[in-house]
């Protein structure tokens, strides 16, 4: 099968089934998203959402995050991983923010990534779910399925070069849609030691079916 008709093929299905999908991190504010995605960074959505609502009330503005300190911050978050680091991000992150940016969330990429913590996967999640803007945020649940599924090629190492393939086949007004379908798809079905593909819907299109599974079912 042809790149491209993985891609229809792929983009037909989630259009018709999961048509607006959303991140699963609880915010009301682009601030709450912010600190929440930093927190996200090698930790669970899940452990994210316990964290957040005492922290949130306790910190509902960058003004009031930027006067804490780090023994009064850390133990919010000492259940996420790599508290200390992700403290010194927080504070960090809110002084900028407030000093530099009259504490509203930077629209681009680039002065997104000025921000303590903040990563070009960061900075590519909040302008995709705040702004909506076709950027394409490659996690490790991305970069996963988007190799198996055969929708880039096996060879790429990083995370940007898989970024780079993904926004060039996928149309531009899909791409905010499309990062949450590859992570929702990796974070419940083709997660990472067992892929779930009985249970998948996408096995027509998929690569790693078609060579590991497919392969054995007609011996």
């Amino acid at each position: 099968m042809r790149r491209a008709e993985r891609y229809e093929q792929l983009i037909n299905y989630f259009t018709e089934n999961y048509p607006e999908p959303e991140t699963e991190l609880n915010y009301r504010t682009p601030y709450e998203l912010l600190v929440a995605v930093i927190l996200s960074a090698q930790c669970t959505d899940k452990r994210v959402n316990m964290v957040t609502p005492a922290l949130f009330d306790k910190f509902p503005t960058p003004e009031l995050l930027k006067e804490s300190n780090f023994d009064e911050l850390f133990p919010y978050i000492r259940s996420i991983s790599y508290p200390n680091n992700k403290t010194k991000h927080l504070l960090g992150m809110a002084k900028m923010l407030v000093d530099d940016f009259n504490s509203e969330i930077p629209n681009t990429v680039a002065e997104m990534q000025k921000l303590p913590g903040v990563g070009r996967k960061t900075a590519n999640v909040i302008a995709s779910v705040i702004y909506n803007k076709p950027t394409m945020a490659v996690d490790t649940h991305v970069f996963r399925v988007s190799k198996r599924l055969g929708l880039v090629n096996q060879n790429l190492k990083t995370p940007l070069e898989v970024e780079k393939t993904l926004v060039k086949y996928i149309p531009e007004e899909l791409i905010p849609k499309a990062h949450h379908w590859l992570i929702l798809h990796g974070r419940y079905v083709c997660v990472a030691r067992a892929p779930k593909c009985g249970e998948c819907n996408l096995t027509n299109l998929c690569r790693y079916y078609d060579k590991n599974v497919a392969k054995d079912l007609k011996k």
